[in-house]
């Protein structure tokens, strides 16, 4: 296969950038996208020029360190798919590819298609923790968990954190990465203790981090390599406002209603 590549490239976070051709000739259709970007930059380097930055780790869609809008959409054509699971048999020859960072105000660009997704990690550090007694694991029969809410509560755990939805999101919402954080806790009884106080901090540290509002475009849901649903934005929002209305005393405690 033979692409051309149309990729943003931006020196430092305060440089101006824009879009370079570049020309990925030879492409395998078994390559990963990243592996394609891979053969591009080994040329580059060949060259004396300097590589395109992409943010990239474990390769095997469970990390979430890579991300990037490739024709406009977020991980990629592939649904249920992040980029470095995306193959390049997703596309034909002679097909032009755009390549572009996340686009949010809370995901400033660092260079070329790496952005800053420690808004994320800041959200998690505002609530996504659990009271738990230290010593010996409890054994997993005396604490009963209905199945219907321990599943619910590992499909919302599969985030991984990658910002997809923030960037699919017209609006620049997190609300899907932080309603499966307040989630995959809320629906479990270790997760009771702060359950009110952890939706009020998290969606206050979502709208310090500059992320916008959710209108329910369901662009997030599409997006997302692991499928995860609206579903929790509804709960975050139960949550919320239930914690919003109740006294200051009652929102470290909760009950196990969904």
């Amino acid at each position: 296969m033979n692409l051309t590549l149309q990729v943003w490239r931006q020196p430092g976070p305060t440089a101006e950038g824009g879009l370079k051709e570049y020309k990925a000739t030879d492409v395998s259709p078994d390559m990963s996208f990243l592996e394609m970007l891979d053969v591009v930059n080994e040329r580059l380097i060949e060259k004396g020029e300097m590589p395109i930055a992409f943010d990239h780790d474990c390769r095997e869609g469970i990390c979430g360190s890579c991300g990037m809008m490739i024709n406009g959409v977020a991980h990629g054509p592939s649904r249920g798919t992040a980029t470095c699971q995306l193959h390049m048999r997703s596309f034909r020859d002679g097909d032009t590819i755009v390549i572009e960072p996340w686009r949010a105000r809370a995901f400033p660009v660092i260079k070329d298609l790496v952005v800053n997704r420690g808004a994320l990690d800041r959200i998690i550090a505002a609530g996504g923790y659990i009271t738990a007694p230290t010593g010996s694991a409890q054994d997993a029969n005396s604490i009963p968990v209905p199945k219907q809410d321990a599943d619910a509560s590992m499909d919302a755990a599969a985030c991984i954190g990658c910002g997809a939805c923030v960037a699919a999101c017209p609006n620049g919402s997190a609300s899907l990465f932080t309603g499966a954080k307040i989630s995959h806790l809320g629906l479990l009884p270790q997760g009771q203790p702060e359950r009110y106080r952890r939706a009020l901090s998290m969606v206050a540290q979502m709208d310090i981090e500059g992320f916008g509002g959710c209108t329910l475009f369901g662009e997030c849901q599409a997006a997302c390599p692991k499928e995860i649903s609206i579903d929790v934005i509804s709960r975050m929002n139960r949550d919320f406002l239930r914690a919003a209305v109740t006294k200051p005393a009652e929102r470290s405690g909760g009950g196990g209603d969904g």
